[in-house]
């Protein structure tokens, strides 16, 4: 678990134009990460974007080339890029570095890669894009967890749109089975049903389905564990 949008933000910080969530919502199917990998491939060859928008773009393949194992032809894509200047590319480039890293079982290697985009992120105050590092961080790093998902969760109950704050959908949902692998169902119950809370606020149906799904299956879990 997306069209170009102009961000204005204090002086001294960044200014420019990007790739919107709501163009890559739309390429994306993580289903069909193939699929993805060819639309984004074309979508990279439209005159209407700029070279940094292209580069986002890039990097999009690159995690869908991911999602298929193919590691090495994910991490050589995004070194094509090389050390670029604009800070939504780069954090883009150290975000998903970090999810081929983490998806080949190398979390250690993975979380240096997330920790530099969370902060290039918040520094040009990109803040769907460092909500999204945070998430990476939690899942990856678990000796902090807890503090990087807490980080994300009030950053996203700050966000002003919705789709940003869609990410209380996941952030919850993965503290809760979280909790729920450690045994601790009323805590991971909890959480759950802030997930379902979220999803129907501001999340899309399959988020919904997920959710209710959470919940079903940690009361079954629950209604086992006190049955004598």
């Amino acid at each position: 678990m997306l069209i170009r949008d102009w961000i204005v933000v204090p002086c001294g910080q960044y200014v420019g134009s990007v790739i919107t969530q709501t163009l890559l919502d739309e390429l994306w199917d993580f289903e069909d990460p193939a699929g993805s990998e060819q639309r984004f491939a074309v979508e990279e060859g439209s005159e209407s974007h700029t070279d940094s928008e292209r580069a986002e773009l890039v990097t999009q393949r690159a995690r869908a080339l991911g999602l298929q194992r193919r590691f090495e032809d994910g991490h050589a894509l995004l070194d094509s890029l090389g050390d670029p200047s604009d800070a939504a590319v780069r954090t883009r480039v150290a975000l998903e570095a970090g999810r081929l890293l983490n998806s080949a079982g190398r979390p250690a290697e993975a979380v240096p890669e997330f920790e530099t985009a969370a902060g290039t992120a918040e520094t040009a105050s990109l803040l769907f894009l460092q909500i999204d590092a945070l998430h990476m961080l939690a899942i990856a790093d678990e000796t902090r967890s807890s503090e990087w998902a807490a980080q994300a969760i009030d950053l996203a109950l700050a966000a002003p749109d919705d789709r940003t704050r869609r990410w209380l959908v996941s952030l919850h949902n993965n503290l809760g089975w979280g909790h729920f692998d450690g045994g601790r169902l009323n805590e991971a119950l909890d959480h759950f049903q802030q997930a379902q809370e979220w999803a129907e606020q501001v999340g899309n149906e399959q988020q919904k389905v997920w959710a209710r799904e959470a919940i079903d299956e940690c009361a079954a879990a629950m209604a086992q564990r006190d049955t004598p």
